[in-house]
C-alpha cells in the first residue's frame, strides 16, 4: 500500500511485481482481508497511541458516510444520509454505510485514529448507531483512563451526555441552536445561556480566523446531572453552537486550567 500509494486492491497487486494473473493476487489479498485484523495486531497499535499522546488527550468523534448508490451486490448495503449533496435545507439519502471515527490528538498536534468502524442498519443484530459510539468511548476511556471527548452536533444528544459522565470523562460537545430541557420545552440555546456568570474571553484560532468565545460557568446546567459546564458561542458571527466542558469540581479558577484542553477541541470542531 505505501509503494503504490493506494488502498485499491489491483494497485497493491501491481506492486507486487508476482507472475500470478492479478486476479487470483486480489482474490489472495480479499481472503486474508477477509480475515480481519488480528486482535493481538490492533492492541499493539493502540500502545503504541498511547505513548504519542500527552495525559488526559482530547479523543475527537465524528461520523461520516460512504454511499455506493449504483452497488446492488454489498453486503448489508443500508441508507445513509449523504453528506456531500445534503445541505442546511434539503437532506440527501443514498445506498451505503456510516462510518464512525474516532482520533486522538498526538503531543505534536497529529490526529491519530483510535477507533474507525463502519456499519449499517441491514447488519445482522445490529442495534443502534449510539452503541457504535458508545464502543467508541469506551474504548478511549479504557486505553486513556481520561480524556476530553469532542462531538460535533450530530451527538447533541442525553443518551450521549450520560455515556462520558458514566466512565467519568470529559466532554466537549456543540449543541443546536434550540435543544429541549428536560422534555418540557425547546428554548434557545443563545438566550439561555447568555445570562450565565461571564468567567473570561478565549481566542482560538479557527482555519485562519481566529475568533473571540465567552466563557461561562453554570454548576447545575447540566439538565441530566447537576455538574460544571463551561458554555461557548461565537460574539463575531453570532451563535454557532454550544459547547460545554463537564469537570468534577470545577470553578472559576480552574477554569483557566482547562482552556487549552478545550481550545484544542474548539479549533477543531469549528475548521
Amino acid at each position: 500500500m505505501l509503494a503504490s500509494r493506494s488502498c485499491l486492491l489491483t494497485d497493491v497487486a501491481d506492486q507486487l511485481h508476482e507472475l500470478s494473473k492479478k486476479i487470483n493476487i486480489v482474490d489472495r489479498l480479499s481472503r486474508h482481508l477477509d480475515k480481519r485484523t488480528l486482535a493481538l495486531a490492533a492492541a499493539s497499535y493502540l500502545q503504541q497511541v498511547k505513548k504519542m499522546v500527552p495525559a488526559e488527550p482530547v479523543v475527537y468523534m465524528d461520523d461520516s458516510d460512504v454511499v455506493k448508490p449504483v452497488g446492488y451486490k454489498f453486503e448489508a448495503l443500508g441508507i445513509v444520509r449523504d453528506g456531500s449533496e445534503s445541505t442546511a435545507t434539503k437532506n440527501v439519502y443514498k445506498k451505503g454505510y456510516r462510518v464512525t471515527e474516532a482520533c486522538v490528538l498526538t503531543t505534536s498536534n497529529h490526529p491519530v485514529s483510535i477507533f474507525s468502524n463502519i456499519h449499517s442498519s441491514q447488519e445482522k443484530d445490529y442495534k443502534s448507531a449510539n452503541t457504535i459510539t458508545f464502543h467508541a468511548i469506551e474504548q478511549g476511556a479504557a486505553l486513556f483512563g481520561k480524556a476530553t471527548f469532542a462531538m460535533d452536533r450530530g451527538y447533541d444528544d442525553n443518551k450521549i451526555f450520560l455515556k462520558p459522565d458514566e466512565l467519568g470523562q470529559n466532554y466537549v460537545i456543540l449543541q443546536f441552536e434550540k435543544f429541549r430541557v428536560r422534555r418540557l420545552k425547546t428554548i434557545n440555546a443563545l438566550n439561555f445561556y447568555i445570562t450565565l456568570y461571564m468567567a473570561f474571553l478565549a481566542r482560538v484560532s479557527m482555519g485562519s480566523e481566529t475568533n473571540t468565545l465567552k466563557v461561562s460557568i453554570l454548576k447545575t446546567a447540566n439538565p441530566i446531572k447537576k455538574k460544571v459546564f463551561f458554555c461557548y458561542y461565537r460574539l463575531a458571527k453570532g451563535i454557532s453552537g454550544i459547547l460545554s466542558y463537564a469537570k468534577e469540581g470545577a470553578d472559576s479558577g480552574s477554569g483557566q486550567s482547562v482552556l487549552h484542553t478545550v481550545n484544542s477541541a474548539l479549533s477543531w470542531l469549528f475548521e
